[in-house]
């Protein structure tokens, strides 16, 4: 079975590969930011160590202060403008790369949504998973995962 996975902005002049396997887990973020920078009610995001994602081509970054004070930096085609995938400068080996720029998503499972009191009536958050009116605690969790790997 083949577990790579490839994605792409929309002019295809920033590529990626990733080893699905290596996917720690999947989120739709409500936040406002999320809403702001993909013109949606969310974003649909994938944590997956640095280390196992290679990306191709040059990302321009874009740095704010997150809902919950991280200091995120949200990378993206400088010639479409498709944000591809970002991260917290306090924990920048894990990326969060934007599950739509994967050119197969089938297989993607979200765990939780993030913000719910940020979503929108009309992007309400699926009812089915794991909600958070805030941030969970996730970057904690997951400095621990790490540290595991």
């Amino acid at each position: 079975m083949n577990n790579n996975q490839t994605g792409k902005c929309q002019c295809g002049k920033v590529t990626y590969s990733l080893n699905k396997d290596k996917v720690i887990s999947a989120h739709h973020c409500h936040c406002k930011d999320c809403q702001r920078t993909t013109g949606s009610g969310k974003a649909t995001i994938l944590f997956i160590p640095k280390k196992h994602i290679t990306v191709e081509g040059d990302l321009k970054y874009f740095e704010s202060t997150g809902t919950a004070g991280s200091h995120v930096r949200r990378g993206f085609c400088p010639e479409c403008g498709s944000g591809v995938l970002s991260y917290a400068k306090e924990i920048s080996h894990i990326l969060y790369v934007k599950a739509g720029t994967l050119d197969d998503s089938s297989w993607v499972e979200v765990d939780s949504n993030f913000f719910t009191s940020a979503a929108e009536n009309w992007s309400k958050p699926v009812d089915s998973i794991k909600s958070f009116e805030k941030n969970p605690g996730i970057m904690s969790n997951i400095k621990t995962l790490i540290k595991s790997l």
